[in-house]
C-alpha cells in the first residue's frame, strides 16, 4: 500500500513473470510492496543479541510471564481444536 508520493519506474515483464508475481501478491498489496517484501534484506538473528540488555530485572520478568501466558493459551487452543476433531 503506497503512502505518499514517490518517483515510479516502469518495468516490462513477460506473461509468465507477471503471473508469478500476481500469484504471490496479497489482496491489498501493490506490486511494489510485493517486490519489497520478497527482496528487502532480512536481518540475521544474531543482530538481535543483546537487544533487551537494557531492560530491568522486573521488565524481563514481566516479558517472561507474558511469554509463558501466551504459550499456555496456545496449548489450550490446540487442545480445543484436537477435541473438535482437528489435527
Amino acid at each position: 500500500m503506497r503512502l505518499g508520493h514517490m518517483d515510479n519506474k516502469t518495468i516490462a515483464v513477460d506473461q509468465e513473470a507477471y503471473a508469478l508475481l500476481k500469484s504471490h501478491k496479497k489482496r491489498d498489496e501493490s506490486f511494489s510492496d510485493l517486490v519489497k517484501r520478497h527482496f528487502r534484506p532480512t536481518r540475521k538473528l544474531a543482530e538481535f543479541a543483546g537487544a533487551w540488555s537494557d531492560l530491568s530485572t522486573d521488565q524481563r520478568a514481566d516479558l517472561d510471564a507474558e511469554r509463558k501466558q501466551g504459550r499456555e493459551a496456545d496449548r489450550r487452543r490446540a487442545e480445543r481444536v484436537r477435541k473438535m476433531g482437528g489435527k
